[in-house]
């Protein structure tokens, strides 16, 4: 096993009655990188994102996460494992705190499901975590703050607390940027830049010049296949990719 991969498919394919979505994709994700899947629409990033986060079973091939075979494991049992897809545990509860939301985040992460119905004494032991997680995604402001009412930005900020709060080695970012103004994007690009300090990324991303400042590796899918790999000054000059974006309607 190469100790460098952390996250590796191989062969993998995904047909929804006759039609292939993903068709034999290999892909290796580095350790302590940040890596894109990005494509024109009907690309098949989002069924290769959620066969890799085990929202879906593929139709063959398989995954492994350091080196351990997940392919038939369901996203509990790979989020215990340090892979966890991002606001796939994520703000649900609009009418609690910012803190509230993150501190039962906390509470599933030590595996006790039944502190939910715990008295508020022993529930605020887990304050101050849920504090410095807010404060890393720069929500210490907004505490007290039911999540429901946060602008759009700082709720995709709260969900990634909510996420990192089980300690991920890696995580999985479903567009991330996805409906935001510009602030908020620059807002999230700096926590995800932060947050990849010490752990892998693996980010569905329509936004380019976001993937362009964040990523040291890209991997364009078109029609389910791999088009091209590399860093972004490659594949952008790839004339392949350009033409995929440009025939399905992308400058």
């Amino acid at each position: 096993m190469n100790n460098d991969i952390i996250l590796s498919a191989h062969s993998l394919s995904k047909e929804f009655k006759g039609f292939i979505a993903v068709d034999s994709v290999d892909l290796d994700i580095r350790r302590g990188s940040i890596h894109a899947l990005i494509g024109p629409n009907g690309a098949g990033k989002t069924t290769c994102f959620n066969l890799l986060t085990k929202f879906l079973q593929p139709t063959q091939g398989t995954i492994t996460f350091n080196g351990r075979d997940i392919t038939r494991m369901s996203p509990a049992d790979i989020a215990r494992l340090g892979l966890v897809r991002s606001f796939q545990i994520s703000a649900v509860f609009p009418h609690l705190t910012a803190l509230e939301n993150v501190r039962i985040a906390l509470q599933r992460q030590r595996g006790d499901s039944f502190d939910f119905w715990r008295s508020e004494r022993v529930l605020s032991a887990f304050d101050d975590r849920a504090a410095a997680l807010l404060d890393d995604v720069g929500l210490s402001r907004f505490t007290a703050v039911a999540a429901g009412e946060l602008p759009y930005g700082r709720k995709r900020a709260l969900e990634i607390a909510t996420t990192l709060a089980l300690e991920p080695e890696m995580l999985l970012l479903d567009e991330p940027m996805a409906g935001m103004a510009q602030e908020d994007v620059e807002r999230i690009s700096a926590l995800i830049r932060r947050i990849a300090a010490n752990r892998t990324i693996l980010m569905v991303e329509h936004n380019l010049s976001v993937v362009a400042s964040l990523s040291h590796h890209i991997t364009v899918l078109a029609r389910g296949k791999i088009l091209a790999e590399g860093d972004y000054a490659a594949v952008s000059k790839n004339p392949d990719v350009i033409e995929a974006y440009i025939g399905a309607g992308h400058a």
